[in-house]
């Protein structure tokens, strides 16, 4: 949809513009909160990694501090600096993970200086399932309920895969690099994610007392409890400086997104007017003021009080954005429809496009929903109303933000034929410049890579 509609509002527009302007309200407030709350977060999250080096709390305000003005100063740059800043850090993580499995790799065959060839022990002893610790007494159901945490651990930790379109209108060429970063986003996932889980997996056992402490810094990764004991040093702090960096390109992302969806809600009449004020260049100086005073909302973490309420603003996140991915589907069914019933050839008219669509919007919805449900079961286990409320008061909040712009504005669901495919989309010939292709040696690995 984005490469086909390179516009300002990305998804929440779509909503508007091809289900029920209702829906886009309701997805686009939901998502902007969920990536304002998720900036201190990601800033908390950096400050407690540089405690791997300085633990001395008196110190904990400096780094939020300047951790909050770095991230502010990228952005107030615009877009070619966010889109410089993430280049660099997406190139270090990239370096990062493929030294960190093969240094893993060599570590299992027994070339690390203990000379401990591990193999598939652990897969063996204490084995690949996890219990979650709910049930001891019917130890495959518990097991069962492990997946089931590990299911929603990892789709919280992939929420922002959506963060590579939301720049399109501010993206040159959008439509052919939107679709060529989503590709590789895919494979990104399947080569660096599944494959670092795999031999994770391979070198540290889920009962190491060590994987289960919370420091919040490096040393909780397997791959470090993994080099830690293999003897290898200097390793875990530049895994701890490369995670840091990690850090800060979520924190650079979220602010970026979120300036950019208030923008988009702002200029649809869905938010106050003055967030849509630009300065000549087109930057949303408004918007990207209000996301950045909120950045500074980490320094709650230095009360305890006010940190335990910052907790729950970032619980409430997690279900926000399964209610991002099942709007998204959602969206797409019925632009899939609506193109359907106007007779438009996807093969045609869009520069990106799936063969296995609309199975896989079904899919992608049905698990929305299923992960929205199951966010919080441990709760029922040892039931508490504040983790009830934070694992599940994002349903009725959302559903609340849709009721009310139905009733304000007494809006529409539309019909595949009255969808309006053509208005304010900018043509390929405006938006699409010549590619130059890569000639020497390295700029064709860059292209291959980036």
């Amino acid at each position: 949809m984005a490469c086909y509609a390179p516009i300002s509002g990305t998804f929440p527009y779509f909503a508007s513009r091809w289900v029920d302007p209702a829906l886009g309200f309701a997805v686009g407030w939901n998502y902007f909160y969920s990536m304002l709350i998720n900036v201190p977060a990601e800033i908390t999250g950096t400050q407690i990694l540089i405690t791997y080096w300085d633990n001395d709390s008196h110190h904990a305000a400096i780094y939020t501090a300047a951790i909050a003005c770095f991230v502010i100063l990228i952005n107030f740059f615009g877009v070619r600096w966010f889109g410089e800043s993430e280049f660099l850090f997406g190139l270090i993580k990239l370096s990062m993970i493929t030294g960190l499995i093969l240094v893993c790799l060599v570590i299992d065959l027994g070339g690390a200086p203990n000379h401990e060839r591990l193999g598939f022990q652990y897969w063996k002893n204490p084995g690949v399932f996890a219990p979650a610790g709910l049930e001891p007494n019917h130890i495959d159901f518990d097991r069962f309920l492990g997946v089931l945490s590990v299911l929603v651990q990892a789709a919280f930790s992939f929420q922002g895969m959506e963060l590579v379109v939301i720049a399109a209108s501010e993206t040159e060429s959008p439509r052919r690099n939107i679709a060529k970063a989503v590709r590789r986003v895919f494979y990104r996932i399947c080569i660096f994610y599944i494959l670092g889980i795999f031999i994770a997996g391979l070198v540290v056992p889920y009962t190491d007392p060590k994987l289960l402490q919370s420091t919040g810094t490096a040393a909780d990764s397997p791959f470090v409890i993994a080099i830690t004991r293999a003897g290898i040093k200097v390793l875990p702090g530049i895994v701890n400086a490369g995670v840091m960096t990690s850090a800060l390109s979520a924190t650079n992302s979220y602010i970026f997104c979120a300036s950019r969806i208030l923008y988009g809600l702002s200029i649809r009449g869905q938010a106050p007017r003055f967030f849509s004020r630009c300065i000549s260049n087109g930057f949303p100086i408004v918007a990207v003021c209000s996301v950045c005073v909120c950045a500074f909302l980490a320094l709650m973490n230095m009360s305890a009080g006010a940190e335990t309420v910052f907790g729950w603003l970032v619980n409430l996140t997690t279900v926000g954005g399964f209610f991002t991915w099942g709007s998204i589907n959602l969206t797409y069914l019925f632009f899939y429809r609506g193109f359907k019933v106007q007779g438009i050839d996807r093969k045609r008219h869009l520069h990106y496009w799936n063969p296995l669509q609309p199975g896989l919007a079904i899919w992608g919805v049905t698990w929305s929903a299923i992960l929205i449900l199951i966010t919080g079961f441990r709760v029922f286990w040892n039931f508490t109303v504040s983790e009830f409320l934070t694992a599940y008061i994002n349903i009725p909040i959302f559903f609340g933000l849709y009721a009310y712009w139905k009733i304000m504005k007494k809006t529409k669901v539309w019909k595949p034929e009255e969808m309006d495919f053509v208005s304010g989309i900018p043509t390929p010939e405006e938006t699409e410049v010549p590619e130059i292709p890569p000639t020497t040696f390295w700029q064709k690995i860059a292209a291959a890579l980036f």
